[in-house]
């Protein structure tokens, strides 16, 4: 019986992976972004990258953000609901980009596979690389793909979405609801 339950399981973890790809949003408008405060220009100068540096260097960046709200979305380029929630990200972050940190988190994932996946779905912030999920642990963000954590302006985790967006929507929603935007 348990095996059972777990081939179930199995199937429809593999089921949500269509193959029906989403679209990019595109290359982002970064004149949109022009005239960002320095904490998040700085972000933007660092578009589409991978970033080293484990949890220090991601506790180190949100320090850094302070004073600003910031939206932590892990991902990984084999999983289907990030790919399916990605563009929301990319529009999402072009339209706030100015008062709105955006940092990503590349978990359990190659960095030539993110790289690629980043080519496809580039977005105005960078994105950590947490082979270890040692990153995610720091928003309690281990057990699900996607998940997005938000932070309020003084610092503080407010909330922690498990599981991908169904709609961008229910994403700018929560931006607004839980970082102030």
């Amino acid at each position: 019986m348990r095996r059972f339950g777990v081939l179930a399981l199995c199937a429809l973890a593999l089921g949500a992976c269509g193959s029906d790809s989403p679209k990019s949003a595109g290359k982002p408008d970064t004149a949109a972004l022009k005239g960002s405060p320095v904490p998040l220009a700085a972000l933007h100068s660092q578009a589409n990258q991978l970033l080293d540096g484990g949890a220090g260097a991601f506790r180190q960046r949100l320090a850094k953000l302070r004073g600003y709200p910031v939206v932590v979305n892990k991902w990984a380029s084999w999983c289907g609901p990030c790919r399916a929630e990605f563009p929301y990200f990319q529009r999402q972050s072009t339209r706030l980009g100015k008062r709105v940190a955006f940092l990503g988190v590349n978990s359990n994932d190659n960095d030539g596979d993110a790289k690629g996946f980043l080519r496809q779905f580039p977005v105005t912030y960078p994105s950590y690389s947490d082979g270890n999920l040692a990153i995610a642990a720091v928003f309690n963000g281990v057990q699900a793909f996607p998940t997005t954590a938000f932070y309020d302006k003084a610092g503080k985790l407010a909330y922690v979405h498990q599981g991908g967006y169904q709609s961008e929507q229910k994403l700018a929603a929560d931006i607004k609801r839980y970082a102030g935007a």
